[in-house]
């Protein structure tokens, strides 16, 4: 099946408009937090035991931005620092519960802008949607290509 010329246009474009749904979702939040520092305690969220030295790699930034983003974020008790009980060295990154509301409302805020605009799909289009994005995020976990080969040969 010969692929359409402009699908990977259509698939850039569509992932424009969806970042543009989500970041309106979060600008009518009134976030009293930068989108870094959102960043920051969805990554802490998602990777429990962080300490500062794994944040930054997460990040891609030195161990120094890490704790200023940190710093910042526990001055407005968002996040704490706690030692951690395996070694006393070790200093852990804990979301508060205020961070957790915060990232929860905000999900769920923007979880619903997504279904308005669903909801404005047919329900066959919105199915094919689904499949295609389950291909899609599976196609993206497959091993990719080593550097060096050429990648229009294969999409030919």
């Amino acid at each position: 099946m010969e692929r359409p010329p402009n699908l990977a246009a259509a698939v850039e474009a569509a992932a424009e408009a969806l970042i543009g749904v989500l970041d309106s979702a979060t600008s009518r939040h009134n976030l009293s937090v930068s989108p870094t520092q959102l960043r920051v305690l969805s990554l802490i969220m998602s990777h429990p035991d962080t300490n500062v030295n794994r944040l930054a790699e997460l990040l891609d930034v030195v161990p120094s931005s890490a704790s200023r983003l940190c710093d910042r974020l526990e001055a407005v008790g968002l996040l704490r620092r706690v030692a951690d009980p395996r070694d006393r060295r070790e200093v852990r990154l804990l979301p508060t519960n205020a961070a957790e509301s915060l990232l929860r409302e905000l999900q769920e805020r923007r979880h619903r802008a997504v279904q308005a605009v669903l909801d404005r799909m047919p329900n066959r289009v919105q199915h094919e949607l689904l499949l295609a994005l389950l291909a899609f995020g599976q196609a993206a976990t497959m091993s990719a290509p080593q550097s060096g080969s050429d990648s229009t040969a294969r999409s030919a």
